[in-house]
């Protein structure tokens, strides 16, 4: 296990009193913007999406869940693209899913048939159903005319969302900068080393936006999990230890990470203003590539561009 030390620590203003209540309370529903307040070019994100006159209309962007038995699964997503087309009025946003909830994306894309659609995996990394069963599904829509988009991670946009979820665990940047502090990055684990590789670059990210060390960790088919991580930070030191949920939405695997320290266990990243705006942006720099297949596999390379 490896532990991701920044190189530049950086700490937030303390947020105090009221405000850090108050902030809490609102993460949902604020419009994250540059630290410097000058809008940067995420910004563009919050545009209508109106064709020209004469022009096309935009393609569809359907965002492709996993799926889960949890019915705040489901929720979770809906909720997530009620704020992507609050960010993008006119602009058609369809749901489906790889397994378990209904619309599966076979139905979604057939009802896409000789319409253009860009598919955003709202998964986390490179893995098996970015890889196979999303180009897979493509190829069995053929009158649909599709792009696929990058997974979500890596991108600064999931560090921004993972840090106000730990805000509102209790994490408080006045207090958690010393030596015991620390943060263990909670992921679902796959056998493929390109999703580990992302998970890392991740947990390097949070490490450096937060100033602390911050541990992958993972629910299934890698190592370490979140209790075997969590022993080793105790073991130098690091009593005072959060869990980051990095999961798009709730579910079996992020319930049983956020079990290990259910005090001081973040939500999963959920509808959170970030995620909508990360989504359009996979969206909008997928809509530029060719048809058919996908739109940057290699999620790292686009780190340095995103």
């Amino acid at each position: 296990m490896t532990e991701q030390t920044p190189e530049r620590p950086h700490r937030s203003p303390p947020t105090t009193g009221s405000t850090a209540r108050l902030l809490t309370r609102t993460t949902d529903r604020l419009s994250l913007v540059p630290r410097n307040g000058t809008p940067g070019p995420m910004d563009r994100t919050r545009q209508p999406d109106r064709p020209a006159a004469d022009g096309p209309p935009a393609p569809s962007l359907v965002a492709v869940a996993h799926g889960s038995r949890d019915p705040e699964a489901l929720r979770t997503a809906l909720a997530l693209l009620d704020l992507v087309r609050d960010l993008r009025p006119g602009l058609d946003v369809r749901l489906g899913h790889i397994e378990l909830n209904r619309p599966l994306l076979p139905d979604t894309l057939d009802g896409l048939r000789g319409a253009d659609a860009v598919l955003v995996p709202l998964l986390l990394g490179r893995g098996h159903h970015v890889k196979h069963d999303l180009p897979a599904a493509t190829a069995a829509a053929p009158d649909v005319r599709t792009r696929i988009a990058a997974p979500l991670g890596p991108h600064p946009l999931l560090v921004e969302a993972l840090y106000g979820r730990l805000v509102e665990a209790g994490w408080d940047p006045a207090d958690e900068g010393g030596r015991s502090a620390a943060v263990v990055l909670a992921a679902a684990g796959s056998r493929d080393p390109d999703s580990a590789q992302d998970t890392r670059r991740t947990a390097g990210l949070l490490a450096t936006r937060l100033g602390v060390p911050v541990v992958p960790a993972y629910a299934s088919a890698a190592t370490p999990t979140v209790p075997a991580a969590l022993r080793a930070l105790a073991a130098r030191g690091r009593h005072r230890t959060f869990v980051a949920s990095y999961f798009t939405a709730p579910g079996r695997f992020a319930s049983a990470c956020a079990d290990a320290v259910p005090h001081r266990a973040a939500a999963p990243l959920g509808a959170h203003p970030a995620m909508a705006r990360l989504v359009l942006h996979r969206y909008d720099r997928a809509r530029s590539a060719p048809l058919g297949g996908p739109a940057a596999a290699d999620a790292v390379s686009l780190l340095a561009s995103a």
